[in-house]
């Protein structure tokens, strides 16, 4: 029998989160809504990102104790390439960029150059004209 798991993160900023979503391919839809599991089965959940076979989304839930986002999903209808634990990877480290390219604007800077390292770093140079 499957069931929701909560999986905890330190992921705090909503617009990080769904800019890194949306950039990794998996847009959230708009505002809250359930997240869908085995038979039908649901939990509520901030945001969701729609399975493309229609069943077993994934979400993530605002925790308030911690204050931070979780991912919500039914794992054994985990869909994706990658594993959960790769897939909060791959979050985490758009998340940050998402995170750095927000505040060094409202700091008044510019990105320069943005560079993928062939280990997967990213390389970011940002500017600001005094």
């Amino acid at each position: 029998m499957s069931h929701f798991s909560t999986i905890k993160t330190e992921l705090r900023d909503r617009d990080a989160l769904v800019a890194a979503l949306a950039a990794l391919g998996h847009p959230p839809l708009d505002g809250p809504g359930l997240v869908r599991g085995y038979r039908g089965q649901q939990e509520q959940a901030e945001l969701v990102v729609s399975a493309q076979d229609g069943r077993g989304d994934l979400g993530f839930r605002w925790n308030a104790g911690t204050g931070a986002y979780e991912l919500v999903a039914d794992l054994d209808l985990w869909r994706l390439p990658v594993p959960p634990e790769r897939f909060l990877a791959q979050v985490n480290q758009r998340y940050a960029l998402e995170a750095i390219l927000a505040a060094s604007v409202a700091e008044g800077f510019a990105v320069a150059e943005q560079t993928i390292c062939d280990d997967g770093a990213i390389e970011l140079v940002v500017t600001r004209w005094g």
